[in-house]
């Protein structure tokens, strides 16, 4: 299997409303290409965020320095540090000049896995992208890919992958916040063993 096999989604798709988006990028496949060879890995879990309506968006309160990309073109990456220490990945949807984000959150590997052990320096897979911070650091994401265009197909991309029907998807409110508790925009694939967390 090589980057070829893998198709990457075109802009189109992105620009949709956030939770449906959110919902469509699940089954489809993150692909990260370095030196050590092709990353790739199945989306199981996701967030979606939007703008002036979302109290826990970046994009609340208005553009600034960090989030601008997310008035940007649908497609494109936005890349954000946590506890000054750790990514996370969001890619940016909705028409252009409207403020949207889906967070991946967690990932099934199926392709470079011991390239993901050796970034992550661990041993089990099922704790190898079970998480943000984690899936980042086993692909290598960091804030060098900020506004990078997803739609490319290069060293960062994401791929087509399987339709996951409605029943196959569960839903919560999202983690971490502390507004905007009310929307249960996270969603996972059920059953899953690689969701960073079930409740």
């Amino acid at each position: 299997m090589n980057k070829e096999n893998f198709v990457p989604l075109p802009r189109s798709f992105y620009e949709d409303h956030a939770v449906s988006v959110a919902k469509k990028l699940l089954g489809k496949i993150l692909v990260r290409v370095c030196e050590k060879g092709i990353m790739a890995g199945k989306i199981v879990e996701v967030e979606a965020y939007r703008g002036s309506d979302d109290p826990a968006s970046h994009a609340y309160r208005g553009v600034c320095k960090r989030n601008k990309v997310m008035w940007g073109s649908p497609g494109v990456a936005y890349i954000y540090m946590i506890y000054g220490i750790h990514y996370c990945l969001n890619v940016v949807v909705e028409p252009k000049g409207v403020p949207a984000a889906v967070l991946i959150r967690a990932l099934e590997p199926i392709k470079g896995v011991e390239i993901m052990k050796q970034n992550r320096r661990v041993n089990s897979i099922v704790d190898l992208t079970n998480g943000p911070a984690k899936l980042t650091q086993a692909f290598q994401i960091n804030l060098d890919f900020y506004g990078w265009d997803l739609t490319r197909g290069s060293i960062l991309f994401i791929a087509h992958g399987e339709e996951i029907p409605e029943n196959k998807i569960s839903s919560s409110s999202r983690i971490g916040i502390k507004e905007g508790k009310d929307k249960p925009w996270r969603f996972f694939i059920k059953g899953n063993p690689f969701v960073s967390k079930v409740y």
